[in-house]
């Protein structure tokens, strides 16, 4: 398993990480979601010994990273798929590899034909697109058969193909007991991969549970259809609700029950075509979660388009 043990992390007035704490357990996937800017990739690099925490402390199965005598045999990473030597053939990185942590040069062909790049083996990676090089780092996380398992942005580069066989792949891992802990910002591939998520907004823990969890007590939507949606726009404005022209005959709106609307609909004699209530989603909750944790925001697109 994964610890975070109160971890702080400053790069000179930068505070990355602030008193970070939580565990990453065996036999589930877990996803680490964050804006940018909130320190995901700082803590996987403190977790793999790349950077040395400020304050507290990162450990895989109760042990630094730095004290693992043969580290690719307990846990893999991917970080950075093309933080790799543009002149080496993907063999011949995977070789380098092997023989650093004493590990079987006939392991190098099966786990490329695994990730399914056997045929471009000897290549050379600066040429590789950039989801070839996403299979070829998993490959490298693999080598050692370790038990535990990092990876950020996985799926980056990768078609629809990929993605899937990626996330069938995380499942198996978890399914054989492993620690698979898996960093992205895209909220609907994480809804369907992951079985728990841990939020962090400027470098601090937000809170961590399982998708079903964090969507079971969210504000969601309603669906609205009426004789006059114009008119319970301007209802629902005046009761503080949210409305979204979704298509001509359709709204969605928020901070309302549908019993409230529904109410107010009947109150001003407007006939309800539709009435829905529409669960949050993962990437709803996380909008909500982090709102006061993102680095760059946007404006309002409204303010973008001219009269």
């Amino acid at each position: 398993m994964l610890k975070v043990d109160h971890l702080t992390k400053r790069y000179g007035d930068t505070l990355a990480v602030d008193d970070l704490h939580f565990d990453v357990n065996p036999g589930v996937v877990t996803g680490f979601l964050g804006p940018n800017g909130s320190g995901k990739s700082t803590t996987m690099r403190v977790i793999l010994g790349l950077d040395h925490p400020t304050k507290g402390r990162a450990t895989i199965n109760g042990v630094a990273y730095h004290d693992l005598k043969e580290p690719l045999r307990e846990v893999g990473a991917l970080l950075d798929a093309k933080a790799v030597h543009p002149g080496r053939t993907a063999r011949n990185h995977l070789r380098a590899l092997a023989a650093s942590n004493k590990i079987k040069r006939s392991r190098v062909d099966d786990v490329l034909e695994f990730v399914g790049i056997s045929s471009v083996a000897n290549k050379k990676v600066g040429g590789f697109s950039l989801g070839m090089s996403q299979r070829l780092g998993i490959a490298g996380a693999l080598l050692g058969d370790p038990g535990v398992l990092l990876f950020d942005e996985p799926v980056n580069g990768l078609d629809p193909e990929g993605i899937r066989w990626i996330r069938d792949f995380f499942r198996s891992l978890a399914n054989e007991g492993r620690t698979v802990f898996v960093s992205s910002h895209l909220m609907s591939e994480m809804a369907v991969t992951a079985d728990q998520i841990i939020v962090i907004g400027r470098g601090k823990f937000i809170t961590q549970g399982s998708v079903d969890d964090l969507t079971a007590n969210a504000n969601g939507t309603v669906l609205v259809r009426t004789s006059d949606n114009a008119k319970l726009t301007s209802i629902i404005k005046s009761l503080n609700g949210t409305v979204r022209q979704e298509h001509d005959d359709e709204l969605t709106v928020g901070l309302l029950t549908s019993d409230e609307i529904g109410q107010a609909a009947f109150g001003a004699g407007i006939t309800v075509l539709e009435l829905t209530p529409q669960r949050a989603s993962l990437e709803d909750v996380f909008m909500e979660l982090t709102a006061g944790a993102v680095e760059f925001g946007g404006g309002q697109i409204e303010a973008m388009r001219h009269e």
